[in-house]
């Protein structure tokens, strides 16, 4: 997909650059405990596994603060600091290592502790992610619009930036999250028209996999699109390496990644004669190991199957009791049912190993 995107000014989370025409970079968050290593240590190899570029992690007092570096030592991906009204804490972060912060100026006391925030940023060449979440709105603005509104969460985000700028502060990125995808979309839309900001794209309390992968779909993948967005996050409730995955398939649906293998799959009707839901999901689950680029069908119909699925590198169809195994959509052989998922997997490491 050709999408164009808006150029936004670029920032740089460690060695990632965000914005200004550099690829759509995936985050997630850890949720284990920051004070413990081993586990943290543990989940991040796991998400950069899955194809995570950058992890964020709270901080929520100084113990995990100081353990940071531990982390850092550890891994390779850069860490991102989420921080609460505790300005030490964000000092203390930075001094850790970390690649950059999550922090709201506004909330973290008065203007010296900003500056000094400001200060120890800017020596360390370290940009701050804004970031405003529907559930947590001034009660200011909540009175002066009524409720939350797309209008209410873009000035919430441009009093912190004005903070920010007022200080001669400008690597910055900015996120606007609601679970609501409408709102979601018109607060993107009309922050992208305001400011030149990289934006950090994600619907916030989406839900449980199920839910909250439709809804993250829906809003970043419009937004991407629509060319609005430089980075990502699906928040979804459970283990946070299904964020990534999810986040990646959205990206190469809209042809803005490389991601794996892509399963082409037809849905069942009165022709099939094979068990296809059953094959289909074991291929999908023997094609979760494999990170190249390959594109894998798996048609119910002999006669429709290869034609239909003639761009897949590789394919199978099946018929009654038997089945087709085809490159390109050309037949390679003709297998017996309970052997096709094992001839194509053949043809699969064939390719791979080309």
């Amino acid at each position: 997909m050709d999408t164009k995107r808006k150029l936004t000014r670029q920032i740089h989370i460690g060695p990632i650059a965000i914005g200004g025409g550099a690829p759509v970079s995936v985050q997630s968050m850890t949720n284990t405990k920051t004070s413990d290593t081993e586990a943290t240590v543990a989940q991040i190899r796991s998400l950069v596994a899955a194809g995570c570029d950058i992890v964020r992690l709270a901080v929520p007092d100084m113990e995990a603060a100081k353990n940071l570096g531990n982390i850092i030592r550890e891994v390779s991906v850069p860490l991102v600091a989420d921080i609460h009204f505790d300005y030490k804490l964000a000092i203390e972060s930075i001094h850790q290592g970390v690649a950059a912060l999550r922090l709201n100026p506004g909330n973290i006391g008065g203007e010296e502790k900003v500056r000094a925030v400001v200060r120890e940023a800017k020596a360390h060449s370290i940009p701050i992610r804004i970031g405003v979440n529907a559930g947590s709105l001034d009660k200011k603005l909540l009175e002066k619009y009524g409720k939350v509104t797309a209008e209410a969460l873009v000035e919430s985000a441009m009093q912190h930036v004005r903070i920010l700028e007022a200080l001669d502060f400008h690597d910055m990125k900015i996120s606007l999250k609601a679970h609501d995808v409408p709102m979601t979309l018109a607060a993107y839309r009309l922050m992208s028209e305001t400011v030149d900001y990289p934006l950090h794209l994600g619907i916030t309390e989406a839900g449980t996999a199920n839910t909250g992968v439709i809804k993250s779909a829906v809003g970043i993948g419009a937004l991407l699109a629509e060319g609005i967005g430089d980075t990502i996050r699906i928040s979804l409730t459970g283990d946070p390496t299904v964020e990534v995955r999810v986040a990646n398939e959205i990206l190469k649906s809209l042809g803005m990644r490389e991601y794996g293998p892509t399963l082409v799959s037809c849905p069942t009707c009165g022709r099939t004669s094979i068990d296809l839901p059953a094959i289909a999901a074991q291929v999908e689950k023997r094609l979760e190991g494999i990170r190249e680029p390959i594109e894998v069908a798996v048609m119910g119909c002999v006669v429709n199957g290869p034609g239909e699925a003639r761009t897949a590198d590789v394919g199978i169809a099946g018929g009654k009791g038997e089945g087709l195994v085809f490159r390109k959509g050309e037949i390679v052989r003709k297998v017996p049912e309970n052997e096709l998922v094992e001839e194509l997997f053949k043809e699969i490491d064939a390719i791979l190993n080309h």
